[in-house]
């Protein structure tokens, strides 16, 4: 059987920039090529996909595929998704025979990719109509044209999701969580000045920076097999400088540009209270390092205790864990 994958040097070179792609649609044009262009998440790569791919490549001589990134799917579709990371879901679409080139694009919309790329073709699938695209009166703009391919098959993400998620409801959970007594490993994370750069009272996400070397530990870390666990201090919220949503703002750049490099946050946990209200849930009380014990199943004699301050290594000790201070 043929292979509708082409994988190896040839895939990289399918993968481009938009201001890479523009060039060389103008070259592919001025050849009197028709270039048809088209874009989706693909999140979870599925049959559904491939046959629309491979009927758009049948009405043009080069098939271009914007890619959504990670951020845009957030923001558009689903804060949970999307399942696959932008670097692996262009690859796949770049391992298609069918398509030509493909690029990742952080816009919700096509126009900037219709009025900068400028292709002869803007090529969608069928569950839209001509009334419902928005881009339609911008590819007609640049004297392009519209075309809807029919879906045959109603396969979605979505679907395979409730599938897999249905599937394993029936499944006794003792055959894929561990026992009780097979108690998990975490590695207890300070977020400010261990994970990111440190600013006071950080609570703006364009301001959010990773620390030099952290994608590094936190592979080795997730590799190995221990949970990823945040646990911070945030008095700012206490005193009333920020309130709590621009904390899970902040939060989610964190998770999105970890997302990137494959590591997944197992669990978040924040103390809101300044030192003078004497809770225990702050730093270097134990409480929320009780509370993921519980609720993760953890054996806190196996797990590490990570963070730039005394506080964080008088945490770890208090709790019985192993402690890395970061410099």
């Amino acid at each position: 059987m043929e292979s509708i994958f082409s994988f190896g040097l040839e895939m990289k070179n399918k993968i481009k920039t938009r201001e890479e792609l523009k060039k060389i649609v103008f070259v592919l044009k001025k050849r009197g090529k028709i270039v048809g262009f088209t874009s989706g998440a693909f999140d979870i790569l599925h049959s559904g996909h491939v046959d629309y791919l491979e009927k758009a490549k049948k009405e043009c001589d080069i098939l271009v595929v914007g890619v959504n990134s990670d951020n845009s799917i957030k923001e558009y579709k689903d804060p949970l998704k999307p399942i696959i990371n932008e670097k692996d879901r262009i690859k796949l679409i770049a391992g298609l025979e069918a398509v030509d080139y493909t690029f990742i694009f952080d816009e919700q919309k096509n126009k900037k990719n219709i009025l900068t790329l400028k292709p002869s073709l803007y090529i969608k699938a069928g569950d839209y109509s001509l009334n419902e695209l928005t881009s339609r009166k911008h590819i007609e703009k640049i004297g392009g044209k519209v075309m809807l391919i029919p879906l045959v098959e109603n396969i979605s993400t979505t679907n395979i999701i409730e599938r897999v998620i249905k599937k394993y409801n029936n499944i006794p959970q003792t055959l894929y969580y561990p026992k009780e007594s097979e108690k998990a490993k975490a590695i207890f994370l300070d977020r400010d000045g261990t994970i990111n750069e440190p600013i006071d009272y950080l609570h703006e996400p364009k301001k959010f920076k990773l620390k030099k070397g952290i994608i590094e530990i936190l592979q080795k870390y997730f590799e190995e097999g221990y949970k990823l666990v945040v646990i911070t201090n945030q008095p700012g919220i206490g005193f009333g400088y920020y309130p709590v949503e621009d904390f899970f703002k902040v939060n989610k750049e964190m998770l999105s540009q970890l997302s990137h490099h494959g590591i997944m946050i197992d669990k978040i946990y924040f103390c809101p209270h300044t030192q003078a209200e004497n809770c225990k849930c702050r730093k270097p009380e134990i409480g929320l390092v009780k509370r993921a014990e519980k609720e993760l199943n953890l054996d806190l004699k196996q797990c590490i205790f990570m963070g730039d301050k005394e506080s964080d290594m008088e945490c770890g000790r208090r709790a019985g864990c192993k402690t890395i201070l970061v410099e």
